[in-house]
């Protein structure tokens, strides 16, 4: 019986031991970061960028010039960090657009999908409001807008589509979907344009694949890019900046 203890103890301590290593990557994630791989020109060179406060820190990218005509609010995807969409935020900064980027627990959206009250209350001083998403941050944008679509003039979804049951349908969104993306289903994609309004618009981002919306590296299970990042990443900014001035 004392042998079969020990055994069942080493076995306790070793499952214990698995269960911290396993959880410790959500719980403690690299720090928030300004300017990390993030200038792509010298125009994106010259937005302000600063980590705000609100309601949970934000990363806040807005035009040289001023706070901008308006205010995206975009949701990271799953496990990635705010600071992999600088880029995005600096190019469209250029086009007279303020990004916010708000950190969550444990880099999930999920954990905290009506951030966009606090960030909308705060930034937006009677600017209109598009919220975005990619992925997972997609998903959760996407049920925020179905709840809340009298604070916002669009939505734009990256490798992304509306969970099940969730419609958004009182304004005309952008969903972008990369070629070879292997992580976003490209059918469920497709047929998530259902569940937006009917003016609503898909672009495929030519060669390019899921971890292309973001700067964090290559992620598992996605497809192989045919395209240089650089391209699909003109790409996409082309894409959302043609969908906001259709927006006016």
């Amino acid at each position: 019986m004392k042998r079969l203890g020990r055994v069942l103890l080493f076995v306790l301590v070793g499952l214990i031991g698995y269960g911290i290593a396993w959880i410790q990557p959500f719980i403690f994630r690299p720090p928030l970061m300004v300017g990390q791989d993030a200038v792509t020109d010298a125009a994106s060179l010259t937005a302000r960028v600063s980590i705000d406060d609100v309601s949970g820190r934000v990363l806040s990218i807005s035009p040289a010039n001023g706070p901008g005509d308006l205010l995206l609010v975009f949701y990271p995807g799953g496990l990635v960090r705010p600071q992999a969409y600088e880029w995005l935020g600096r190019a469209l900064a250029a086009q007279g657009v303020q990004t916010v980027i708000p950190e969550f627990f444990a880099d999930l959206a999920v954990t905290g999908k009506d951030r966009a009250d606090a960030l909308i209350a705060h930034y937006a001083n009677g600017r209109r409001v598009v919220i975005a998403g990619h992925s997972l941050g997609g998903a959760m944008a996407a049920d925020y807008a179905s709840r809340h679509s009298g604070q916002l003039s669009g939505m734009i979804l990256e490798g992304a589509y509306p969970p099940s049951g969730v419609s958004v349908t009182a304004f005309p969104s952008l969903s972008l979907l990369c070629e070879h993306d292997e992580v976003a289903d490209a059918a469920t994609v497709r047929a998530g344009m259902a569940q937006l309004a009917p003016t609503s618009k898909l672009v495929v981002i030519p060669g390019s694949v899921h971890a292309f919306f973001g700067r964090y590296g290559p992620q598992q299970g996605d497809g192989a890019p045919t395209v240089r990042r650089e391209m699909a990443e003109n790409a996409m900014v082309a894409a959302i900046g043609s969908y906001l001035k259709r927006l006016g």
